[in-house]
């Protein structure tokens, strides 16, 4: 008889490059008797650095079984399920190579295994060199991130520069800087948004409407009946209603190779002779309501004034 994968398989991932700290971090989480039950669990390691693992000095090393997969041709669905079934693995730990993109493992992840922590690490020497020349495996290890860790951390080093380059990527993660003697930092930094989310009518200049998408989607209760203002991009289809429309910009959160278009549904308060990649200025009301292009509900743009107009020098919009 055939065996069966787990219905749900929970699935701890530890993210960062080389010598970033992962392994120690991991060894120690190991170690700790709270975070087993006896669980059996499976360890898989995809990079192995100067530190090795310590099994027996884990809390339950008779509950574990290390793997190592050094090579991504092994990130299978039919591997990754091979082996839990092999081991009877109830839970997964990852330390993921940090060269390699994640979504490469999310798309090898065999049904049932759910992501229920994510944590990056970073060695606070190298990680502003590693954002300037390798900008997309760093936003890759960031995007998904509850927590990000800079380890060797030291007093003459900038927070706000490792701030930015983090809250560019995601506002949703607690940041984290380890000194070498043990004591750690949370960031405790604000970070206000570049429009005022109080006002009657919340006004988005051009270069800060990727901010306003990102808070947006992230947090759209706080925006519910409240009216903005911005100029954006105009995108139809002729399966929409007559005064339906998209408006959005193009936004780049990394590099040319993500520049993705990112809209809204907009009903407009009249039909107009709208065409795609007609600029308009739109004050709207936002709504949480079903609308064809999101299949279900979603953000709404109910439009109370929307006039025609030129496009901007900049029309490319960015978190920097």
């Amino acid at each position: 008889m055939k065996q069966k994968l787990p219905t749900e398989t929970p699935v701890y991932l530890f993210l960062g490059f080389l010598e970033s700290g992962k392994t120690k971090f991991i060894q120690e989480t190991m170690e700790d008797p709270r975070f087993s039950n006896g669980e059996k669990t499976l360890l898989l390691v995809c990079e192995e650095g100067e530190e090795e693992y310590s099994t027996i000095s884990f809390a339950m090393p008779e509950c574990t079984e290390l793997v190592v997969i050094d090579d991504k041709a092994k990130l299978t669905e039919e591997y990754l399920a091979e082996l839990q079934l092999k081991y009877g693995a109830e839970r997964v730990v990852v330390e993921y190579n940090g060269m390699w993109e994640l979504g490469e493992l999310f798309n090898a992840m065999p049904e049932g295994w759910m992501i229920n922590q994510v944590m990056t690490f970073f060695d606070s020497n190298t990680f502003l060199s590693y954002n300037a020349n390798m900008r997309q495996l760093v936003y890759d290890k960031i995007e998904n991130a509850q927590l990000v860790v800079f380890n060797r951390f030291d007093d003459t080093m900038d927070k706000m520069s490792f701030h930015k380059v983090v809250r560019g990527i995601s506002r949703r993660c607690d940041i984290v800087y380890e000194h070498t003697d043990g004591k750690a930092d949370f960031d405790d930094i604000e970070d206000p948004l570049p429009f005022d989310v109080n006002a009657p009518v919340i006004e988005i200049a051009d270069r800060d409407y990727a901010f306003f998408y990102r808070d947006l989607t992230e947090d759209l209760e706080s925006y519910i009946g409240k009216t903005v203002k911005f100029r954006g991009l105009v995108a139809t289809d002729k399966r929409l209603e007559p005064q339906d429309i998209v408006v959005g910009r193009h936004v780049m959160t990394c590099c040319e190779a993500d520049i993705q278009y990112c809209g809204l549904a907009c009903v407009l308060p009249e039909v107009m002779d709208l065409k795609t990649r007609d600029w308009i200025h739109v004050t709207a009301k936002v709504a949480f309501q079903k609308h064809r292009i999101y299949k279900g509900k979603g953000p709404v743009l109910v439009a109370e004034k929307v006039i025609i107009c030129e496009e901007p020098e900049e029309q490319l919009a960015t978190f920097y």
